[in-house]
């Protein structure tokens, strides 16, 4: 106990400095706040073509730009293309070719539908059957996905379905396995890792915590692989549909329950595109409806395959995940600087309380009066207050 007066200096001093750490850390969680809404503002502007909206211009002026100093020929001896070849030799060199979204997918969707046919031959092939009539008509078309309420999109994108622009490899969409097929005796210390819901909302995989399942429990699962580059989604929360990618470096793993697998279709989405739009309003927006139950809410994978995907020209992703990668990175940076700050004032905080209490915050008096003459005087007037006080019981002279 220190004398009264340095007790009402160390208050003073202490409300002093707590009021200015309460400042700080009040900024620091107004700036956390900012740079979460930050990063869904630069999501929004990634899906909906904000943040590619200079480089498209760019592009824009530099066709122009290709097209007027193009050796001017008599009108009768150019030749059809003659500009365009030129352009594209100028403007892409050996990247892509020149698709637009809508043109990159119909592509695709042809593709798709080819190797599809391509594979039902090789089956009447092999069973030495001749096709049956319209045997075509009963390709599985992909869903369309549902635009409504969704912001138009900048010229050259196009939007399309998960299921549109998923892989047609097997399992290119999966869920988990059903609980009966993997249980936590299935768990090992080591052998082929698994996946759980807390890895994509963190996005990190591997380490100490990781759990594993053999390798012929693996090979059992073999449905619910995952590799690198493949989106991992969330089918559970609130609401479900906290997406990732798989990194690169990771092995094969198998997703565990109440995840979602999609493997892109290569060249037609990338996967951190997909991984954005899922992130962002756009994904939120169409998830949210789509989510049933209701002590857990879930997202079912018919349901999800409907979503619907901005899909640029693959150079503008390409271009867009640069940009979005390193505003990304510096935002993580930042966010990472303020939680350092917010841990520094609480320990911070503990300091001050411990100097106070240890007669280190303020400097002392010599003419303050000492503790143990103040806790001595106490005692003395206690006790004095303690001998008048009249015993229990005693009636005054003269009551009834």
């Amino acid at each position: 106990m220190p004398p009264l007066a340095e007790q009402t200096r160390i208050v003073a001093k202490l409300e002093e400095l707590l009021s200015d750490l309460d400042a700080g850390v009040a900024e620091l969680k107004a700036a956390q706040k900012k740079l979460a809404q930050y990063r869904q503002s630069l999501l929004k502007a990634a899906v909906e073509g904000a943040l590619t909206a200079e480089w498209r211009a760019a592009r824009a002026v530099g066709t122009a730009t290709i097209a007027s100093s193009f050796p001017r020929k008599r009108e009768s001896s150019i030749l059809p293309g003659d500009i365009a070849s030129h352009m594209d030799s100028r403007l892409r060199g050996n990247d892509g070719n020149g698709e637009t979204g809508g043109q990159l997918l119909q592509r695709i969707l042809t593709e798709r539908r080819a190797r599809w046919e391509a594979k039902q031959l090789a089956k009447f092939n092999e069973q030495g059957k001749t096709p049956p009539k319209d045997w075509q008509k009963k390709y599985p078309e992909p869903v369309q996905p549902d635009t409504s309420g969704l912001p138009e999109l900048p010229e050259g994108w196009v939007w399309a379905s998960v299921e549109q622009i998923a892989s047609d490899e097997p399992y290119s969409l999966a869920i988990g396995p059903f609980g009966s097929n993997l249980k936590v005796p299935d768990y090992r210390e080591s052998g082929v890792p698994l996946v759980f819901v807390r890895n994509i909302r963190s996005g990190n995989y591997g380490g100490t915590h990781t759990k594993y399942v053999t390798p012929e429990k693996a090979e059992e699962l073999s449905a619910h692989r995952v590799d690198a580059g493949d989106v991992l989604i969330t089918k559970m929360g609130e609401p479900p549909g906290d997406a990732d990618v798989y990194p690169d470096g990771q092995p094969p793993a198998i997703i565990t329950a109440d995840c979602i697998k999609v493997r892109c279709w290569a060249g037609l989405v990338r996967p951190d595109l997909l991984k954005a739009t899922i992130n962002s309003h756009i994904g939120r927006q169409q998830i949210e409806p789509m989510t049933q139950g209701v002590a857990q809410k879930k997202v079912s994978l018919g349901r999800f395959t409907r979503l619907a995907v901005p899909v640029p020209p693959i150079q503008e992703q390409d271009e867009l995940i640069a940009l979005l990668g390193a505003a990304t990175r510096e935002t993580a940076a930042q966010e990472a600087a303020v939680g350092l700050s917010l841990k520094q004032s609480t320990a911070q905080r503990q300091n001050i309380l411990r100097a106070a209490f240890a007669g280190q915050l303020v400097p002392q008096d010599p003419n303050d009066e000492p503790a143990s003459v103040l806790l001595e005087r106490i005692r003395a007037e206690r006790a004095a207050r303690n001998k008048v006080k009249k015993p229990r019981g005693h009636i005054t002279k003269g009551a009834a």
